[in-house]
């Protein structure tokens, strides 16, 4: 059975959940394959909510296996809390499997994001201070710390010394902080271990055999493309690759096991932290937008900044990722709305661009040309076929499913798991 990879298309907080849930019990393991608890899926289940930072979404669909990746790297403080949390709200988190090749986050890392973004000032790249900048960079650099890690002290302590012989001269000698000691790193870390033994295992082995028998495995993104290290609004992006050549790299999985990549797309477009953002809307419609769509980060809190749908990262998303289906989230917010204006192409310097530009420079002088369509005025959350959405609704769809050269395959109409349209299977055409 061939696997299925999930990505955001614009910024993140997309709604990746949503298609996670559309697929529901079809799925058999979920892995997330990038990035940290630097970003969330909230998910809502009848009249619960669930704010998920490092656990793959599936964890909440009974019978489904999620993996942490290779490509992830953890905070086990958080990791397990967040186990602690949803066990004692009668979420099964037993099946939980992580990679042995996963990098941990020391505490160390989480001290030098932090004052470093603060050293920044002006130049900060907006990140949450969580550490996961640092710790991807120690893996380029090859003084990571990896989970296999904890289950050897003498190779912990070593690796745990070698990093720190810099990172405290950085720590004291540039921002005038207190070193931090070996021996305390290395007993938070081996604090762990026991409880943390179990789910260790070879997961892109036990990928490989569950496509083998014919098992449907999900690779869900964090993050999202425009966020991508390499394809994103670079600096101003996160330290892993979000987009579906990272589910190969992240999750041990060969391209050729990959059959459908499905992209999810807000009905507008957010962002957290700092740079360049278009269609962004600095009024009293970027507020209202806001405050309909409860815009406030899953894991900071920060208030989310807004704009209108931008096609041309649409477009995008589709040729970077190879998307075969596009989700679209949180269409009902956009029920109140007289005119929805959507960006089509770029003004930069008097020139048009239908596509995104090449230099960063460019991208961030960017100026949008919208095209404007009539608002649907009317409350769709109740609908569950496209026929029965309103007209102009439905023109809506079928404008960014032509601009963005792909199908829409699903639409989101309010936040619960059965508020969504499905138009097209995600699993077969």
């Amino acid at each position: 059975m061939p696997a299925i990879v999930l990505v955001g298309a614009q910024w993140g907080d997309e709604g990746k959940g949503k298609a996670t849930d559309l697929l529901g019990d079809r799925i058999d393991y979920v892995v997330k394959f990038n990035g940290g608890n630097n970003a969330g899926h909230t998910v809502v289940v009848g009249q619960e909510k669930y704010a998920l930072h490092l656990l793959p979404s599936g964890i909440l669909t009974p019978g489904v296996t999620p993996i942490i990746g290779n490509g992830v790297v953890i905070d086990l403080s958080v990791l397990f809390q967040e186990l602690d949390d949803l066990t004692a709200r009668g979420v099964d988190c037993t099946l939980l499997q992580v990679s042995a090749n996963a990098h941990v986050i020391p505490s160390y890392n989480t001290v030098l994001d932090r004052v470093n973004e603060r050293f920044l000032g002006n130049r900060k790249i907006g990140t949450t201070g969580r550490g996961i900048g640092p710790t991807y960079a120690d893996k380029m650099s090859r003084v990571g710390i990896r989970v296999q890690d904890l289950y050897d002290e003498s190779i912990l302590r070593q690796k745990v010394e070698a990093a720190l012989e810099f990172k405290n001269q950085v720590l004291a000698k540039i921002y005038n902080r207190r070193a931090i000691d070996v021996d305390e790193v290395v007993s938070e870390l081996l604090s762990y271990a026991d409880r943390l033994a179990p789910m260790v295992t070879d997961t892109s082995l036990e990928i490989s055999r569950a496509l083998d028998e014919g098992k449907t495995v999900l690779c869900e993104a964090g993050q999202a493309t425009l966020l991508d290290v390499d394809h994103g609004t670079y600096p101003y992006v996160t330290s892993s690759n979000a987009t579906s050549g990272g589910a190969c790299t992240g999750a041990g999985l060969p391209p050729t096991r990959v059959d459908r990549v499905i992209a999810v797309l807000k009905a507008f477009t957010t962002r957290v932290g700092e740079g360049p953002f278009p269609t962004e809307l600095h009024d009293e419609v970027g507020d209202r937008l806001r405050v309909i769509g409860g815009e406030f980060g899953t894991t900071t809190g920060r208030p989310r900044r807004i704009g209108w749908l931008d096609v041309v990262i649409g477009r995008y998303a589709q040729r970077i990722n190879g998307v075969t289906d596009f989700v679209v989230t949180k269409l009902d917010n956009l029920d109140t709305f007289d005119e929805i204006p959507v960006c089509v192409a770029y003004d930069i310097n008097g020139v048009r661009h239908d596509e995104m530009p090449v230099s960063q420079s460019d991208f961030h002088h960017a100026t949008p040309i919208y095209e404007v369509l009539p608002g649907w005025k009317t409350d769709i959350s109740g609908c569950r076929t496209f026929e029965e959405l309103p007209e102009n609704a439905r023109a809506y769809i079928e404008f960014v499913e032509q601009r963005i050269g792909a199908r829409i395959s699903a639409i989101g109409v309010g936040p619960g798991r059965d508020e969504i349209i499905q138009r097209h299977s995600l699993l077969s055409d």
